[in-house]
């Protein structure tokens, strides 16, 4: 019963992580809590044997970190540029 309430409560983490990512006007805060939510939904799929929802959640993961590296390699390249020292 105590595994089961744990599942429960990552489940529900990873619902509210994903729902408080879309109300970000940040971007980068977006990305990150969506990360987040996912990286728990992945989790907690695997837990209960829910395919489907922990390889839609690994993929959307990873489609956040890409553009979360690319967000920050745009800023060094502007950085660099308006600091060329």
């Amino acid at each position: 019963m105590e595994h089961n309430l744990w599942v429960e409560i990552l489940g529900y983490f990873a619902s509210v992580m994903v729902a408080i990512s879309l109300m970000m006007k940040d971007i980068i805060w977006l990305r990150w809590l969506n990360f987040v939510g996912c990286v728990a939904f992945t989790v907690y799929g695997v837990l209960i044997l829910a395919w489907p929802v922990a390889v839609m959640n690994a993929f959307v993961a990873g489609i956040n970190i890409y553009h979360l590296i690319k967000i920050n390699r745009q800023k060094q390249a502007s950085s660099e540029r308006n600091n060329p020292l």
